[in-house]
């Protein structure tokens, strides 16, 4: 299998020589397109363990709700005058509210964090691999390519 891989890669350097296309480290670019997987790899396991981060703070933030929630009703009494009745639970419903708003704003924030985090680690490498394009150009042409 090497003996056909060799040959198959002569097979494509002479190939690119007959037609005056610019020398190819295949070596380097073998080694490029495994740092791009490596980059996709580091990336999905960035996208990964922030889903993960966001699935349990959206947990606790559903458990926080709910305990706020239940030590409110436990205290709720009812008995009393009507105004204040309405005033309790106008009471109990936003901090509730509250609770929900606050974690959806963090888990939000965790969501756009990782995201950003898996974003840039690809625009990393990609920036990276155009540098590595650029310099083998510009060796492949005797050094007089642009920098």
């Amino acid at each position: 299998m090497a003996h056909e891989t060799q040959s198959y890669m002569d097979m494509l350097r002479k190939f690119a020589d007959g037609m005056g296309l610019p020398k190819l480290d295949v070596d380097k670019l073998i080694e490029s397109q495994r740092k791009n997987l490596d980059a996709l790899g580091q990336s999905a396991k960035v996208a990964a363990e922030g889903a993960q981060s966001v699935a349990q703070k959206q947990r606790e933030v559903l458990e926080a709700g709910l305990r706020e929630a239940s030590a409110m009703v436990k205290a709720f009494q009812p008995l009393g005058n009507p105004q204040e009745t309405v005033a309790k639970q106008t009471e109990l419903a936003r901090k509730v509210f509250d609770v929900a708003l606050h974690g959806a704003q963090e888990t939000a924030q965790m969501a756009r964090q990782s995201t950003s985090d898996a974003v840039k680690i690809i625009q990393d490498r990609l920036k990276e691999s155009l540098e590595e394009f650029r310099d083998s150009v510009s060796r492949a042409n005797g050094g007089h390519g642009k920098k």
